[in-house]
């Protein structure tokens, strides 16, 4: 079946009840549609639950459930003691996927690799500008100044030369714009005119093959009966679409999907409670944050930014939106990760000394836009409200807010606009386990543009993370992102609101699922008991 298929809405829904009687068929409730199905193109854990966790695979791995580093497509690596040459040894005899537009006639190897990455920072590759892609990780990563080339040793090794030792570079490889694709299957759709389709009916070679998709209904997957790490334990995934919190929690307690992302708050003791659900739990490595465009005035002012955060209660939010899943954030990274800075003080809620500062700015009659997310996310599980409640904040100090939001993948890509208007509510749940993946990618001058919706480059503050990468003792690393830190909330580019509490509400019959540290769901391990 080809990503053209078409299938009928009530014919889903049929399909989706029955399968889920089924101990062949897994169905997942997920919370909205991916941007597309080539994870290296976007940041969405959306859209990585729905290309990079079941359809590829990575040089290095994650160890479900933890931030180790395991082999993936790479059996071995050897970092030479410069830390500027990386040496990898491929697996072999793994195989790509096939689909009705292709067949592959060899095994995966060293060239799809280097297209994998040379796509993403090579302008002169066909695939650079294919899906107006902005390649945002690989950018916001650094990874253009970073790699000096990648060699082809032969079939089974490959070198990446680095321009500088880079302390989580291995772990880097693990992250969803790693995920492997095939070069033959590229030119294959560059020589047929059609190389969208590499987006569109994705090949790759992870545990799931990519079987038909219908926007905002359901997505379609069978087992990779060749996989060559451990099989499925179900013979088909279905992500059952399904933006709704409360509905998903309907759909989960009918029977109608096994697993469930993001629950209503509100709603998590009546699951607990109730006899056929099950809720996982575990503390979130994320963080949801107000992002002020610091390019644009008076954004530009680190005193407007400084009196907006005093304005805003964030107590308030914490007990309306998050309703005991949460906790306050005062720092970018979460407090359970290495090198946060505890000695930070916050932000005192204060909207009489807000409201001077402004005025002390000289900013009075202020009219801003808070942009507000359509689909719950782990690190905000209701975005509007959240903008409402800050609508209010920020009326009792004379600021006039408009609420606007788009589509998640419009909502995406416009807000990482330079000269974006106002505030964008986002978040981010840790990739890789390192403070790197947050300070750097969404603070560091690379990510402006991209990942960086703050559009925020401090020079003292981005120094401090780039000694703090090619070190590779983790105390002295700690030290240099503690300082940064410091800067940050001196600079205040973004009001930080939350760190929350991950819950995984899911059938009795599961087994084996996994809440992941690093937000991913994912499926390949997880059975369903007769």
């Amino acid at each position: 079946m080809s990503f053209t298929t078409k299938m009928a809405t009530g014919f889903v829904l049929a399909a989706l009840g029955a399968s889920a009687a089924s101990a062949q068929s897994l169905v997942y409730c997920s919370e909205g549609s991916p941007e597309g199905f080539d994870p290296a193109l976007y940041t969405s854990g959306t859209t990585f639950d729905a290309s990079s966790h079941p359809i590829y695979d990575h040089l290095t791995e994650f160890k479900v459930g933890t931030t180790e580093v395991v082999p993936g497509l790479a059996e071995s690596w050897e970092v030479s003691d410069d830390g500027k040459t990386v040496t990898f040894k491929l697996r072999q005899g793994v195989k790509f996927h096939s689909n009705d537009q292709f067949t592959p006639t060899r095994d995966f190897n060293a060239d799809d690799v280097i297209f994998s990455f040379e796509r993403q920072g090579d302008s002169e590759n066909p695939y650079n500008k294919v899906s107006g892609g902005t390649w945002e990780y690989f950018s916001s990563m650094s990874m253009p100044e970073l790699v000096e080339r990648i060699e082809k040793v032969d079939d089974y090794t490959v070198v990446f030369h680095l321009t500088r030792p880079e302390a989580p570079f291995i772990a880097n490889m693990a992250m969803d714009f790693g995920s492997i694709v095939s070069k033959e299957y590229a030119d294959a759709m560059l020589e047929a005119g059609t190389p969208e389709m590499l987006n569109q009916a994705p090949i790759g070679t992870g545990p799931f093959k990519f079987q038909a998709y219908q926007k905002d209904a359901v997505i379609r997957y069978v087992r990779n009966d060749e996989y060559f790490g451990d099989k499925a334990k179900v013979e088909s995934l279905i992500f059952a679409i399904t933006p709704d919190a409360s509905v998903r929690f309907q759909k989960v307690q009918a029977g109608e999907c096994h697993v469930m992302a993001y629950p209503n708050p509100a709603d998590v003791q009546a699951m607990k409670a109730a006899e056929d659900i099950v809720v996982m739990e575990q503390e979130g490595l994320n963080v949801g944050y107000l992002a002020y465009n610091t390019k644009v005035a008076p954004y530009d002012d680190p005193k407007v930014r400084k009196a907006l955060n005093m304005a805003i209660d964030k107590q308030s939010i914490i007990d309306v939106v998050f309703q005991g899943s949460g906790q306050i954030a005062k720092n970018p990274i979460p407090p359970t990760m290495w090198s946060y800075n505890d000695a930070i003080e916050d932000d005192q809620y204060d909207p009489e000394a807000a409201k001077a500062m402004l005025e002390e700015a000289g900013v009075s009659d202020l009219n801003m836009k808070i942009w507000a997310m359509p689909v719950q996310r782990p690190y905000n599980p209701n975005a509007r409200r959240m903008a409402e409640l800050m609508q209010e904040d920020f009326s009792k100090i004379g600021v006039n807010v408009e609420i606007v939001s788009y589509e998640w993948g419009e909502y995406l890509e416009r807000s990482k606009a330079e000269d974006r208007d106002g505030a964008v509510l986002l978040g981010w749940t840790g990739d890789n386990g390192d403070p790197d993946n947050f300070l750097a990618v969404l603070l560091g001058c690379d990510g402006v543009g991209a990942a960086n919706r703050a559009q925020w480059c401090n020079e003292e503050f981005d120094a401090k993370l780039q000694e703090a990468k090619v070190l590779s003792n983790q105390e002295e690393r700690a030290k240099l992102y503690e300082e940064a830190q410091v800067i940050f909330k001196e600079q205040a580019p973004w009001a930080t609101i939350a760190h929350s509490v991950v819950y995984m509400p899911m059938r009795p019959e599961v087994e084996g699922y996994v809440v992941h540290p690093l937000g991913g769901h994912i499926f390949n391990r997880v059975g369903l008991s007769q």
